[in-house]
């Protein structure tokens, strides 16, 4: 026999250029008892998508078992949250950035640098010009009240 015709088929479906019809064509060849000795090694390819389809098909019970696997939708409760939950993390970021000013000033002090031991109590720094203005406030407090002396001893001694 001469099988022309499945020859130039095969040929077309290798090149992507045959219909659907045509294809069916080749499925129902194929799926034949007696194929030639020389197409047998094409037969699986379009046997196998026939037994597929067949063997793929969903049960009668599908529905039943994916519906069994299926729970009811939980109910979502809906929470109240506060005000101070909702600025907890303000509140953190806010400490966190005090931390971090707190630790940056305390390491500096170490490198401030001491211009007149003399003028440092406890570890406060004191100012010259601050102890200026003090000395001078109690000069002139130490002149009125010697003021206020001298004229109550004149009288005394007069």
């Amino acid at each position: 026999m001469d099988y022309k015709y499945i020859n130039q088929l095969l040929e077309r479906y290798w090149n992507c250029e045959t219909t659907l019809n045509e294809e069916g064509i080749l499925r129902a060849f194929f799926s034949q008892e007696d194929v030639p000795a020389e197409l047998r090694r094409y037969k699986d390819l379009f046997v196998y998508e026939q037994r597929q389809t067949t063997t793929d098909v969903l049960g009668d019970d599908f529905d039943e078992r994916l519906l069994s696997m299926i729970e009811e939708p939980k109910t979502v409760k809906a929470r109240t949250i506060t005000m101070k939950q909702r600025l907890m993390p303000l509140f953190k970021a806010a400490a966190i950035v005090a931390i971090i000013l707190t630790l940056g000033n305390a390491a500096q002090v170490p490198f401030v640098q001491k211009s007149d031991p003399v003028s440092h109590y406890d570890g406060y720094q004191r100012f010259d010009q601050g102890t200026a203005v003090a000395m001078g406030d109690s000069a002139v407090m130490d002149t009125i009240q010697q003021s206020s002396i001298q004229p109550k001893a004149a009288n005394i001694l007069k």
